[in-house]
Parts: structure tokens; sequence; C-alpha cells
């Protein structure tokens, strides 16, 4: 496979500029203060939240390949029509075989960001159990789609994160919300299933990519506001780091 077909966008043009129109929305919000509190929470400035997000829209094009899975021969249907009547006849086909990539801004970016949050507030036992959490959901609701790889509901890693933030560590939920969903939903959604990829006649399966990069993008804008709609009522944090 040519090193260039394994860059491109996760979504098709009109769906990836709603997540650019999200990001420009965000951006206002902050630049006027109306939600600057909700980031602080997070434990990030504001133009770090910003920069966040923006590397993980500008990396979403970009996988790096750490496997391959080897060629096989793949069983097709081909329709045929005779007086009228459509019959199935299985072609069998060779398979190149699937690179096994990280995408950099729905993998690794995340990734980075939620060990620096988990390490920032300590969140030992809780930022696992979120995550374990969130994978859980995930890996039920994943789907194999053939010739894209795993799929997930895109609201689901935002919602999910949410509601378990909120429960275990609710004067921590931004944080969590963010470790949880991000990593919650790489583990569950796309490492669990990877042994699901062989036969989808997939060219590249992306951790953190296409089917799962706008639920984890959403992480970032809606979960962590989600989690952080009644923060003002909390007051800030006496303690920056408390123990898990």
């Amino acid at each position: 496979m040519q090193f260039s077909h394994l860059h491109y966008l996760p979504l098709t043009a009109p769906f990836f500029s709603i997540l650019i129109g999200l990001f420009l929305l965000l951006a206002i919000l902050l630049h006027v203060g109306a939600l600057s509190y909700a980031y602080t929470r997070l434990g990030i400035g504001v133009g770090a939240a910003l920069l966040l997000l923006a590397g993980s829209l500008a990396g979403s094009y970009f996988n790096i390949p750490i496997a391959e899975l080897p060629a096989e021969k793949v069983v097709l249907g081909r329709e045929i029509t005779f007086f009228g009547i459509q019959y199935v006849v299985p072609v069998v086909a060779e398979w190149p075989g699937t690179v096994i990539a990280v995408n950099v801004g729905g993998a690794l970016i995340p990734s980075a960001m939620s060990i620096y949050l988990l390490v920032r507030h300590r969140l030992w036992i809780r930022g696992p159990l979120a995550v374990a959490c969130v994978a859980a959901v995930c890996y039920r609701l994943a789907d194999p789609v053939p010739g894209l790889g795993i799929a997930l509901p895109v609201f689901v890693p935002a919602v999910t994160t949410a509601i378990v933030a909120l429960i275990i560590a609710r004067a921590r939920a931004a944080p969590l919300a963010y470790i949880g969903g991000s990593l919650g939903t790489l583990i569950g959604a796309d490492l669990l299933n990877l042994g699901r990829v062989r036969g989808l006649g997939a060219p590249i399966a992306s951790i953190g990519g296409a089917g799962t990069f706008d639920g984890i993008f959403l992480i970032g804008v809606l979960a962590v506001l989600i989690a952080s709609l009644t923060g003002g009522a909390w007051g800030p944090p006496s303690n920056p780091t408390p123990p898990a």
C-alpha cells in the first residue's frame, strides 16, 4: 500500500465541516469567556484547550501504520439475473490485507492529554474505573462495518462518559470525562475489536480514525461541557490535585 493512502479525512467533507463548525463556535464562546470556567475545571487554559481541539482536527488526517494483517481470500457476493430472477454467486477474491494504523488526532493526541490529566488530578483509581465503564459500553455497541472497520454511534462516547464521570466523581467530572471518554472509546471500540477487522475488506483499520474519531472529538467538546454544567455551584476546588 502506498504511504499516501494512509492519509485521509476520517469523515466525508460535509460531516467533517460540522466538527469544524463546532470548533469555531467553541472558540468564539471561549474568546468571550462564556465557557472559560468549564475548561478551567478541566485543568487546562483556554489557549491549550483550543490547541488541543485544533490539533485533533488537523491530526485526524494522518495515520501511522503499526502492523499489517496478511492477505487472505474473501468470498464476495455477485448477483446474476436470469429470466428476471436474481441469483447470488460467490466469488473468491484475493484481499491484499489490512493495515493497522494509529490516528494522530483521534488516538495519539487524546491519549497523551488523558495521561496528562490523569497525573495532574491524580485520578489513579477513578480514572481506570471510568475508562473501564466507557470501554464496556463502547465494546458492546461497536459494530464491524465491511469496507470501513469498526464503527460506533457518534454520541455514545460523549453521553456515556458524561454520565459515568458525574456518578464516579462529580467534583472532578470534567477531567474524568475526558480521560474515561477518550481512553475508554479507544480501548472498547477499537483495541478490543481488532480481531474482528479481518475479513471486513477494509484497506486500513485506523485506531481512533474513521468510525470512532467523531465520537472521540466530541468528548473534548460535548462530554466535558456536560460534565461541567453545574461547575459554578461547586466553586473552585480548594486542592487542585486531590487524591483518587
